[in-house]
């Protein structure tokens, strides 16, 4: 990869490595054909209340962020009312405790394997509070695979801000043009490369590129294209 030797690979945790299907896949059966998009509005209004409590200077941790963004889907979707079966009304305290419980993606835990073997260390720098990150990881089986696990809950603010990337460059004491970092969110890698990381996007869709002020120095279509990619193989 372009722009010298690379010290460390920091990772985005929810939509890269971690799969955010497997919160909603074990209750497909009773939400039926709501489950689709219940992940689908539950994830974007969980992005965009970090980002306005961001910007409105009201900081809430993101499993408070988490459950109100649920609850304002479940609602949005009919999933409350009383004409649903029990069953489905019976899922929220559940699907809550959801991200606490997430599948890795199947290409997670080679790619870090392989990272580690070469002497590149990982991290994580996640929007997660600390505790949900710690369980997600130990469920997903990736905790031993992982140098650090960083999450904004400290600096009271989300990504995309800069300050959040920079913490991935001070836990490690490596200047940022040596940290590549990988994310699923094309939001997420170009908010890392306009901090000053190598961010790497990973897009199996071929979206449209991103009309921000920075943009990922590579994209690539899955994880398991990560490390020839980083490694220069």
């Amino acid at each position: 990869m372009k722009g010298g030797a690379v010290a460390a690979c920091a990772f985005d945790a929810y939509g890269t490595l971690l799969d955010l299907s497997s919160a909603v896949a074990p209750h497909a059966a009773a939400l039926g054909p709501s489950a689709e998009p219940l992940l689908a509005l539950w994830r974007r209004k969980q992005l965009e209340y970090t980002w306005l409590r961001t910007l409105m200077g009201q900081h809430a941790d993101f499993e408070t962020i988490t459950r109100d963004a649920l609850a304002y889907a479940l609602e949005a979707l009919g999933l409350t009312d009383v004409t649903v079966s029990a069953s489905a009304q019976d899922l929220a305290p559940r699907l809550a405790d959801a991200f606490r419980r997430l599948s890795s993606f199947p290409g997670a835990a080679p790619a870090l394997t392989a990272l580690r073997a070469s002497g590149v260390r990982t991290v994580v720098v996640s929007n997660g509070n600390p505790d949900m990150l710690r369980d997600a990881f130990d469920s997903a089986g990736l905790s031993p695979l992982l140098d650090r696990v960083l999450s904004v809950q400290s600096l009271g603010l989300y990504k995309p801000s800069p300050r959040v990337y920079a913490m991935a460059a001070e836990a490690l004491a490596i200047e940022p043009a040596r940290i590549v970092f990988v994310s699923g969110n094309a939001w997420d890698a170009a908010g890392a490369a306009n901090a000053g990381l190598r961010a790497v996007l990973i897009d199996p869709r071929g979206a449209p590129a991103e009309r921000l002020p920075a943009a990922p120095a590579a994209t690539i279509r899955s994880l398991e294209e990560l490390p020839a990619l980083v490694l220069g193989e």
